[in-house]
Order: structure tokens, then sequence, then C-alpha cells
């Protein structure tokens, strides 16, 4: 019979990678579902299954690192890894409540970086290099996303012309315990099917972008410290992140749940990708990041770069022009084809200044609180661990 602490933890870990499926799907499918492509149970689905690729694969990377590599993994008794859960799910559950953005993965590594300052054995080469990426990676993911918002984003935006159906691509079924499609919208273009279809699978590629970094969050300590096998942890940590998704999920795919969805279709395509990928190599080399703070960036740096098209480099350096900032810009009139774009400083300021997609004031709350959130916890985790008899 296993030792009751043991269930208390497996308890916590399944109530973190709940959390987790609830919000990430919302980021992953918010497109594809507020774009009528799949249904929020289709979303789900897909979610389950891409998040349980990422974590069984990518994932362990990232598992390691925080098992054992942040602290050594003999330092995750019972007690130490319930209280390091415990610290994540209390974070998920406040962001969730009270819609304060909350990163998990930053939020475990605060926890667990308060765990081995309280025991002097914090290995500071590996924790050096996760903050390192945590400030890097929001960095690259601006100026990727501004480089391509200023040179090619109108290009792209006038050649491909990705717009979803406003009725949705099929008809439903009305009723019964499953929607079902019944038939094709007769008003969708090719076109349309083929932007649905990357939604659909940019979306997936999110999945399991969210599921390789994540997955370590629930799970990272037991596995750490031997209660569970790798295996085993993954397969706990997807089946919770899915229950999430076919839960609670479906309230953050009713709001679509992230400002991604207020974009056009093309400029959300450009994020996910950038975001996801961001992610996924960081992933790949064990760094726990959070996939909202990428996101977050590429939508400012896709809308600043697309808002400084009105002022040519050597003026700006000049101090002749002056570019708006505006991330409503992404929203500007589409040229009717790639030769009809206006070259840069060429365009009129007051067409790209168009509302913003939301308000710098959130955006600053929002940084602080990516700073704020693992210090927190850090600073928690080590009065509760110091507390602990050794």
């Amino acid at each position: 019979m296993p030792e009751p602490l043991l269930v208390v933890g497996v308890l916590v870990a399944v109530f973190v990678g709940y959390n987790i499926g609830g919000s990430s799907t919302g980021v992953a499918f918010g497109p594809a579902v507020g774009s009528k492509v799949v249904t929020k149970a289709g979303a789900a689905g897909l979610m389950s299954v891409f998040a349980l690729l990422g974590g069984w694969t990518v994932g362990r990377n990232v598992i390691q690192t925080m098992g054992g590599d942040i602290v050594p993994s003999e330092q995750f008794t019972l007690a130490t890894s319930v209280g390091v859960l415990f610290f994540v799910g209390v974070a998920l559950l406040v962001s969730n409540r009270y819609g304060v953005p909350a990163s998990t993965s930053m939020t475990a590594v605060g926890s667990i970086a308060g765990l081995g300052v309280a025991t002097g054995t914090l290995q500071m080469a590996s924790m050096g290099r996760i903050v390192s990426a945590w400030v890097v990676a929001p960095v690259i993911a601006f100026w990727l996303c501004a480089v391509v918002g200023r040179y090619a984003y109108p290009y792209l935006d006038a050649a491909f012309r990705l717009d979803a159906a406003e009725n949705g691509l099929f008809t439903w079924s009305e009723g019964g315990r499953v929607a079902h499609p019944t038939g094709v919208n007769d008003d969708a273009t090719t076109r349309q099917f083929v932007a649905s279809a990357l939604v659909v699978a940019i979306g997936c590629y999110m999945a399991f972008s969210a599921g390789a970094s994540n997955t370590a969050n629930a799970v990272a300590p037991l596995v750490g410290g031997g209660y569970l096998g790798s295996d085993v942890g993954v397969l706990i940590a997807g089946g919770a992140i899915a229950l999430g998704a076919f839960t609670i999920a479906r309230r953050t795919l009713d709001t679509v749940g992230n400002d991604l969805t207020d974009l056009p279709l093309l400029a959300a395509l450009i994020v996910e990708v950038v975001s996801a990928t961001l992610i996924t190599v960081l992933s790949v080399m064990g760094i726990p990041a959070s996939l909202a703070v990428s996101a977050t960036m590429c939508i400012v740096g896709l809308g600043w770069g697309r808002a400084t098209r009105t002022v040519r480099a050597n003026d700006a350096l000049s101090g002749e022009g002056e570019a708006p900032v505006s991330v409503g810009s992404l929203t500007a009139e589409r040229a009717e084809t790639p030769s009809d774009v206006p070259g840069i400083g060429e365009e009129d300021p007051e067409d790209l200044a168009a509302a913003d997609l939301f308000d710098p004031a959130t955006v600053g709350r929002v940084v602080i609180l990516w700073v704020l959130t693992p210090s927190i916890a850090a600073a928690a985790s080590y009065v509760l661990f110091s507390l602990l008899p050794s």
C-alpha cells in the first residue's frame, strides 16, 4: 500500500496537470475553436494527444533538469516534493481564480530554487543557465517577430490572405450529446480550408510544446525523488492535462482565453509558430520556460515591427521620423497584392494607428508578475524548507 504522503503528492501533481490542461488548451486551440474549425471536445482531444506526445519525448529533458539538476535529486523527499508541488498548485489556483498570469514553469523553478538555498544544495550553474534563458528568450521572440512585422508581414498578408470562414467550414448537428459535422459550408473557399488546416496544425504544435515544457511542472519532484518512474510520471501528467482540457478548458475556450485570438489570423499563426518553436527548443535543452511570456512578446514585437514601417531606419536614427508603436497596426487594411504594398517610409501613420489590441498598462502588470511570481515562490519555499527538519 502506498504511503499516504505519496498519495497526497500524486493528487497535487494531478491538480497541477489539470490546471495546466485548462489554461494551455485555450492558448493552443483558441483560434481553431473561435473560427469554428474544431469543437471544444475536438480541441480537448487534440490537446490530450499532442501534450502527451510532447511530454513523452522532449519533456523528459525538462523533467531531468527540474528533478535533479537544479538541486540534487536526493533533496526531493516526499515532504519536499509535496511542498514544491503545493506552491505550483497555489500559483495556478490564483491564476485561474483571479486572472493573474502566473507562469507555471517559473513558479516551479522558483520553488525548487528556494529548496536549494534552504538546504545549501542549489546548483548555481544550472540555475544561471535557466535564468539566462528566461531573459534571452523573450528578447529573441520580440525581435524575430519585429523583423517579420517590419519587412515581411504586409507582403505575407497580401499574398496569402488568410481568413477564417465567417460561418465555419462545416454545418454541424443540432442537439445530441456529441456535435458532429453534417456537411460542408457552401460559402467556404479553398483558401479558407487551407487557412483552417494551418490553424489546427499549428494548434497541435503548440500543444506539443506546452506538453514538452509543462509536464515536468506536475511530476518532476516525484520523479526526481524516485517515487515515480519517468514513464509513469509522464502518463500521470498527460492524463491530468487531458482531464483539464475536457473540463475547465471549456471556459477558457469560450472567451478564447488569450490575446492571440484578437489578432488577424496570419498574425496569430506567426505568433504561435515562433513562440512554440522557442519553447520546444528550450525544452530540448532541458530548460523550463513560459509559453505565455514568449507569445506575449511575439505579439508586441510583431505589432511594433509592423507599425515602424512608417519610418525609414535612417530617418529614425537622425530623429526626423517618429514611429507609432500601436499593436493595432496589425489590423490595418491589407494590400490587394504584394506589389501593392507601400514601401517602408511610404505608409501613412494614421493607417497604422488602429486601436491597441491590449492595454500597455496591463502588459506592464504582466511583466512585473512574471518576475514577482517566481520570486515569491522562491522566498516562500525557502522559509518553508528552512523550518522543515533535515
